[in-house]
């Protein structure tokens, strides 16, 4: 059962015993049969899901959804009208006061189930979607924690990614998967110790042997979810830094060998490190940055994947425009 229960609004006995008998089964239920008591109940249960009556003794459904909505703490919960005013302009007044489904009286037990059903499955897909956005973006700024990177470089960088995977013909939901993978790249400089990360000069031979176990250390963290998200994110973890020819690590991977959704990170990684400020470098100007890419082809990137990020460039510089009026605002609110 959902540890929310369902709240079950109605003057009429009969219609809550008959919503009573459809749903006791499987869902703890909360009644009401007004609307004063309907939004008592609304605060002190916080249900799950609300099926509501348009005709009720003191004030309307409507009345009592348009209440609910108003309120940050509760306009989440879905409410279905459930109604014997059937017509269109009633269904339509229903939505409008924030309904997400009307159903008409004479009850169908089958057809409540379903519904409920439903839209709770849909309220349960939110907030797992919520859960796993949260869980990016805590992974992604502790592995950036200690790092001398700044800013929203790795939501900059993603939001690059996604622009890349569509243009390499990847279908929107698996892009929109990579721009949310993406920022966990670098969660294994978790494991790397502070003194490496924040050193000024350049790593010795042991500490850049160090410093490349972060691949490693963000794939063992990430792997341990099966969800495909993580999945591919522990995939880009362990493979960020592998290059085109071979030279690059953990795996030395070479051209195809090296999954794609790495490849694209690292041709957009690249961009966002050259043309951005870093603490310990000015931004390069775009022809360079281009240019430099251009030569990096083949050896450190994927030729192909070069080309494609070529030709969106238009959609590539806005989307940095649209992460650098971010950047500035949330300097100007520090």
């Amino acid at each position: 059962m959902d540890p929310n229960p369902i709240l079950c609004v109605d003057d009429d006995p009969a219609n809550l015993a008959l919503m009573r008998a459809c749903l006791q089964d499987s869902h703890a239920l909360v009644f009401a049969r007004n609307g004063a008591d309907a939004l008592l109940a609304v605060a002190k249960h916080g249900p799950a899901l609300i099926l509501l009556d348009v005709q009720l003794p003191d004030f309307d459904g409507f009345a009592v959804a348009r209440r609910i909505k108003a309120s940050a703490g509760t306009r989440q919960i879905p409410i279905i009208f459930v109604s014997s005013r059937a017509d269109e302009y009633d269904e339509q007044e229903g939505f409008d006061a924030g309904a997400v489904d009307y159903v008409s009286k004479p009850i169908s037990p089958a057809l409540l189930r379903a519904r409920v059903r439903t839209h709770l499955s849909l309220v349960h897909a939110t907030e797992l979607e919520a859960s796993q956005r949260a869980a990016v973006e805590m992974l992604g700024e502790a592995g950036h924690y200690n790092d001398t990177d700044t800013g929203l470089h790795i939501w900059r960088m993603a939001a690059y990614a996604r622009v890349l995977a569509l243009a390499a013909g990847w279908r929107p939901a698996q892009a929109a998967m990579l721009n949310l993978a993406a920022p966990m790249h670098d969660t294994g400089k978790i494991g790397i110790p502070h003194a490496i990360l924040k050193k000024p000069g350049k790593l010795d031979a042991d500490e850049w042997a160090v410093m490349r176990t972060h691949s490693r250390i963000g794939h063992d963290i990430l792997s341990k979810s099966g969800a495909p998200l993580f999945r591919l994110a522990a995939e880009i973890a362990l493979y960020h830094h592998e290059k085109w020819d071979g030279s690059g690590y953990p795996c030395g991977l070479a051209g195809e060998q090296i999954p794609e959704s790495a490849r694209i990170v690292a041709v957009a990684d690249v961009f966002d490190a050259l043309s951005m400020k870093r603490p310990y470098k000015e931004a390069w100007p775009l022809e360079r940055v281009l240019d430099t890419m251009d030569e990096m082809a083949g050896s450190h990137l994927d030729a192909g994947l070069v080309n494609a990020f070529r030709r969106k460039l238009p959609d590539i510089l806005a989307t940095k425009a649209h992460w650098d009026e971010r950047e500035l605002a949330a300097a100007q609110t520090r």
